[in-house]
């Protein structure tokens, strides 16, 4: 398993000074929990209702007033927690991506380590076309255009598809990346799939071999 592909979370301490300065710290603390409560119940509030929208509609046409509306909630309780529509998706797509990114880490080849690169590049593309198959509205929502190569997961994918073309033995990985990512826009699967009419599995035979030859061509060893 690659270095690479590890992610670390720090862990921040609080550290109180006794007397009279630990007193205010420990009375100004008191709400704390509360409000954290209360923040968390809008958070499950605002992302319940923003998946319901992308769901419903054009993601591009999910706007913050409705995404307030439906949750029940204020502009500024909205807008303290995101950013834009965007961000939503983004928060609401993250736990699916997360879940991939352990089995990537993690789990069994061929998608887990302990496969022949191309094998696991393969076993990649179908996850993530599952992936976007039962979630495409959030994808669509997260990552459309140009913003969606600066989400923390592609990053996460560029990570791994690196790994295993340097795995491989491929001299010069980096210009290879994002043309080995380009098959998984979340644009270019609602075309293939809804405009065009291909399905799921079709264009996962199809991937499966292009990852087979795409590392099967020169430099690898």
């Amino acid at each position: 398993m690659s270095e690479e592909e590890q992610r670390g979370r720090g862990a921040a301490s609080v550290h109180r000074v006794g007397g009279l300065l630990g007193d205010l710290q420990a009375a100004d603390e008191q709400p704390v929990p509360r409000r954290r409560a209360d923040a968390e119940r809008n958070r499950a509030q605002i992302l319940a209702a923003a998946e319901r929208l992308f769901a419903e509609r054009d993601p591009r046409s999910v706007t913050m007033d409705r995404i307030a509306k439906a949750a029940g909630v204020g502009r500024a309780t909205l807008y303290r927690s995101f950013p834009d529509p965007s961000s939503v998706a983004v928060a609401l797509l993250d736990e699916h991506e997360r879940r991939l990114q352990g089995q990537l880490i993690y789990g069994p080849p061929p998608l887990g380590p302990g496969a022949p690169a191309g094998e696991r590049l393969a076993a990649f593309y179908l996850a993530m076309l599952d992936l976007l198959e039962r979630h495409l509205p959030l994808a669509l929502g997260a990552e459309t255009g140009p913003a969606r190569f600066r989400t923390g997961a592609y990053g996460f994918w560029r990570v791994h598809v690196r790994t295993l073309l340097v795995g491989h033995g491929i001299e010069d990985p980096d210009p290879l990346i994002d043309i080995a990512l380009s098959p998984l826009s979340p644009e270019l699967f609602q075309f293939q799939r809804h405009e065009l009419g291909l399905s799921a599995e079709r264009i996962g035979r199809s991937l499966t071999v292009f990852a087979r030859q795409l590392l099967q061509s020169g430099g690898g060893r």
